[in-house]
């Protein structure tokens, strides 16, 4: 995508880079569109970078993305539905979402409350802040979450190998 200036037409959920700080972008604000990737923006406003979510996309006069749950009656997560949420989710540098990369290790349901086990491809990633908030803003979406906690875990070591497959040839790296 090329750079290009919109006016936001809404109030526009955004979080800060690198901090993941949640903020809004008010209506009628020059809005400098600098990436789009994965289905996210990444956005400078007054000078401050900015992640704008791709289901919030229209405050921004762009297409959103739409993430289609169905919907069940009884109040139970669904860990599929977490799963599901978490393929929209893509590292903010490289073009492939969180599962397939192999950086989340485990989903833990307790009613409303979903704990995200997950890695970073590097643990000095300057990015990890805002796809922690990522991963906390989707998978608050799927039906009866409450509370969407992430705990970042360093052991074992991400490498390329814990990618799948498809992940591999996507990025070119199986031979």
């Amino acid at each position: 995508m090329e750079k290009r200036m919109v006016v936001s037409q809404a109030e526009c959920p955004a979080r800060q880079v690198p901090s993941g700080v949640p903020t809004v972008i008010q209506p009628g604000v020059f809005v400098t569109i600098n990436q789009a990737l994965g289905g996210n923006y990444t956005v400078t406003v007054n000078g401050n970078m900015l992640r704008v979510d791709g289901t919030d996309a229209a405050a921004l006069g762009l297409e959103s993305e739409e993430i289609v749950f169905e919907q069940h009656d009884d109040g139970v997560v669904r860990r599929e539905q977490v799963k599901q949420a978490l393929r929209t989710i893509f590292d903010p540098e490289i073009p492939i979402n969180l599962l397939d990369l192999g950086l989340v290790y485990g989903i833990d349901i307790d009613a409303g409350n979903v704990t995200i086990r997950m890695t970073l491809t590097a643990p000095t990633c300057g990015m990890g802040p805002v796809l922690v908030s990522d991963v906390k803003y989707r998978v608050a979406k799927v039906p009866n979450v409450e509370n969407v906690e992430v705990e970042l875990v360093f052991d074992p070591p991400w490498h390329r190998d814990m990618m799948t497959e498809e992940a591999q040839l996507e990025a070119g790296l199986f031979f």
